[in-house]
């Protein structure tokens, strides 16, 4: 006997509002770039200067180095370094200063965003383990403050330096030669810190350091070779589009994947603002006049508000004053929650582990930021008075 078909309605989908919410929150920064953009298009309708609004360069160096990134952290690269050099000191103090370091070389090579994903869950680890987690909030602030400050020495060690490096066609050396002032300064502000508010207490690390494959660390050190060379321009950017994803997508698919497309979605939105904002009249004359008054204070506040990257992209348009900008846009990554993006991934990261803790944090955050912020700015403003 034929069975009778049972009718069965297909299930209805409903649109992932809770996915869309959940992605938002995580990306706050690009939500706001977004709706930036958006808002400016209306002011300014799409034409076609818009074409000329974006620093293809810029994104491309930044894919090709995100990328490369991914791919080493995979294979649990930084990660293992990282506790070779940690597994050599046995105070809290020599602990927690050699992952501040870490984070602090870590962003001048790979960026403060990264060196962040990659080092503060190392500094969970030691932390932990060890049961010294009453210096968790201390050191996930001192590894945040290290990202953002430590980067500012080279053109690739935050997003807005690779920005800036490009727009003025910056050479490496005056590039340098400004930020090392600024740099001294935060490296001796943040070993000071460590050493007065970390105890010499003994501390065991254990955990088993594990091999990274000989064979891919290799290629993936010379394709990261390859992404630094284009952003010293020893070769066209166009040669990293060719070389590096293919042979990344090959190796290791999840690293294509596990690029921050948000951060680079974030620079095209913010570069379609920056461009509309200029072309309005009373905003370039108001923005004009506030940089010409002092370019290193109104770019340093400017941070506090818009975070660090949209306000390198947003005052570049109104001023050749590269030198007072760029240090400006770096040493004001320090101070609110929101004056650079590492800050918010740090943030969150200790929430993750602390929950119940996140009020305290704030306060110890801002404490130590705001201090770092006026120590450095104060001298900056006399210096470039001089």
């Amino acid at each position: 006997m034929a069975h009778a078909h049972i009718y069965r309605p297909m299930p209805h989908r409903t649109f992932p509002l809770r996915q869309v919410l959940d992605f938002l929150k995580k990306n706050v920064v690009m939500a706001v770039a977004f709706a930036a953009a958006c808002i400016t298009a209306v002011i300014v309708p799409p034409d076609g200067e818009y074409l000329g609004y974006f620093d293809v360069k810029t994104l491309t160096c930044l894919f090709c180095v995100l990328a490369v990134v991914c791919a080493l952290r995979n294979i649990r690269f930084f990660y293992t370094m990282a506790q070779r050099i940690v597994r050599v000191f046995r105070t809290a103090r020599l602990a927690v200063l050699a992952l501040v370091y870490i984070t602090f070389i870590g962003s001048m090579l790979i960026a403060n965003d990264m060196a962040l994903l990659t080092f503060l869950p190392l500094g969970y680890f030691v932390l932990h383990t060890t049961g010294k987690e009453k210096y968790m909030a201390f050191t996930f602030i001192m590894q945040n403050i290290a990202a953002n400050l430590g980067g500012m020495l080279t053109p690739f060690g935050n997003p807005q330096n690779l920005y800036l490096y490009t727009k003025f066609h910056i050479p490496v050396g005056e590039f340098m030669a400004v930020m090392l002032l600024p740099f001294v300064l935060s490296v001796a502000l943040i070993t000071l810190c460590c050493l007065v508010f970390v105890k010499g207490e003994a501390l065991c690390v254990e955990g088993r350091i594990r091999s990274m494959p000989k064979g891919r660390t290799a290629v993936y050190l010379a394709l990261f070779a390859l992404s630094i060379a284009i952003v010293f321009r020893g070769i066209p950017y166009f040669v990293g589009l060719l070389v590096i994803p293919p042979v990344i997508f090959a190796m290791d698919r999840k690293a294509l994947k596990d690029v921050d497309y948000p951060l680079l979605m974030t620079f095209v939105f913010f570069f379609i603002f920056a461009g509309n904002m200029a072309r309005i009249n009373a905003v370039r004359e108001l923005f004009s006049g506030l940089m010409e008054k002092s370019t290193l204070l109104f770019s340093t506040v400017s941070c506090q508000v818009i975070s660090n990257v949209p306000s390198a992209i947003l005052l570049s348009q109104f001023t050749e004053n590269w030198q007072e900008l760029l240090v400006g846009v770096n040493i004001g990554g320090a101070g609110t929650l929101i004056a650079s993006l590492a800050s918010l991934i740090t943030f969150r990261e200790y929430a993750k582990h602390n929950p119940h803790r996140t009020a305290g944090y704030i306060v110890r955050f801002s404490a130590f930021n705001f201090a770092f912020l006026g120590i450095l700015l104060a001298v900056m403003l006399v210096v470039f008075s001089l």
